[in-house]
């Protein structure tokens, strides 16, 4: 019962991926392709949402619900992880068309092929789990 919570974030979040059309192949490619704003409002929002959050995460001392303090570490600034981590992601992105984020949302839409792609990110941090240790960090 105490998970329930968890459940209705992951609703209320496949709701607002389906009514901003983030789960739409066709806003994606739009995106690629430089065609319309319509992603890039979306994702500059979400920044825009995650930075107020962290922030406030900070202020208020917000622990976990374990109660543990929560650990925000700063990473060293690397142009090569960037690169790289960068490139394999959106690659990802536009060769599958999905965004990683609503990828269960688009299952819950009955669309059954993205098992592959959720299979395929299931696997690539496997891999990655593998190769960490020779990637730049």
């Amino acid at each position: 019962m105490k998970q329930l919570k968890f459940l209705f974030a992951g609703i209320l979040f496949g709701i607002v991926m389906t009514k901003s059309e983030a789960i739409s192949w066709f806003r994606i490619q739009e995106m690629f392709r430089f065609e319309s704003f319509h992603m890039y409002g979306i994702i500059g929002t979400a920044v825009v949402i995650g930075v107020i959050g962290v922030y406030l995460l900070k202020r208020f001392s917000v622990t976990s619900i374990d109660g543990q303090a929560l650990m925000l570490k700063q990473k060293e600034f690397s142009v090569a992880r960037y690169l790289l981590g960068g490139t394999i992601f959106g690659l990802g992105w536009a060769i599958t068309g999905a965004c990683p984020g609503p990828l269960f949302t688009l299952l819950g839409h009955g669309i059954w092929s993205i098992l592959v792609v959720i299979l395929s990110a299931i696997f690539g941090t496997y891999i990655y789990g593998i190769l960490r240790s020779k990637l730049p960090h």
